[in-house]
């Protein structure tokens, strides 16, 4: 395992497109979460704002690129044939996906983290500025604050179970155009037939149920309880998906030829 992990590191640090993809993602996710926070505005207290999910509103178009870069991991393999000879380096292939997963999971947990901090760092010196004071029912937006530190920890750790996805389905589909719209599907389709239902029931279900919509929720710091989903148990459900997405992967790349 250790030999299979120095062997995908170098892999994944020698190709210049794994590391302008990394950069692409914090430069965005910080850019993202800056425009987000200089147009937002509160003007009296109860204006509904939610400080801290403004500021990593980024991670929503963040999490795009985490999964191109996740898909890369395998689909560039497969689609050069590359993989065969991963495969006849390191027979066991559990051991090559655990080590693909793990060096994904340590890339993402760095990428993710200066991008939450940078963000969080660029809405507590700007928000203020904005409406966003005590006068108004908000306090000084800190990650040593309760909330905002769950949000924070919750956010860098959903970047990782997006990554972590989008390798699942990359291995199980091996193709990277088809694994990066099915991944995209899976984000962004659940929301949209949530609005489209007309039933508040099954809306709530569905947003329960959504990788993302759940996913996200715990960067929620105000009006917790009217989510239709708790913070954690919501970044559970995403952890389910990814999960699901790892264990039908590891099957596939036990039970087929490469």
């Amino acid at each position: 395992m250790k030999a299979a992990g120095r062997a995908e590191w170098t892999k994944l640090r020698t190709d210049a497109s794994n590391g302008l993809l990394t950069l692409g993602m914090v430069v965005l996710t910080l850019a993202v979460g800056a425009a987000v926070t200089m147009t937002s505005r509160c003007d009296a207290t109860g204006c509904g704002g939610d400080p801290a999910r403004l500021g990593l509103s980024g991670v929503l178009v963040g999490q795009v690129v985490v999964a191109i870069v996740a898909v890369l991991t395998v689909g560039d393999e497969y689609s050069t044939g590359m993989m065969r000879t991963t495969l006849t380096a390191v027979p066991r292939r559990l051991t090559v996906l655990c080590s693909k997963s793990a060096v994904l999971t340590a890339v993402l947990l760095v990428a993710g983290t200066v991008a939450v901090l940078g963000s969080l760092l660029i809405a507590g010196l700007v928000q203020p500025g904005r409406g966003f004071t005590e006068e108004h029912g908000f306090t000084a937006l800190s990650s040593t604050d309760g909330a905002t530190l769950r949000a924070a920890v919750g956010s860098v750790l959903y970047l990782v179970l997006i990554g972590l996805l989008s390798l699942g389905v990359a291995v199980v589909v091996r193709n990277l155009a088809t694994a990066v719209g099915i991944v995209l599907a899976l984000l962004f389709v659940f929301p949209v037939l949530a609005q489209a239902v007309a039933d508040p029931d099954w809306q709530r279900h569905l947003q329960q149920i959504a990788p993302m919509t759940a996913g996200l929720a715990v960067q929620t710091t105000v009006r917790v309880g009217d989510l239709p989903i708790g913070p954690w148990q919501g970044l559970g459900v995403l952890a389910l998906w990814a999960a699901g997405a790892m264990t039908a992967g590891g099957w596939l790349l036990r039970a087929r030829d490469a």
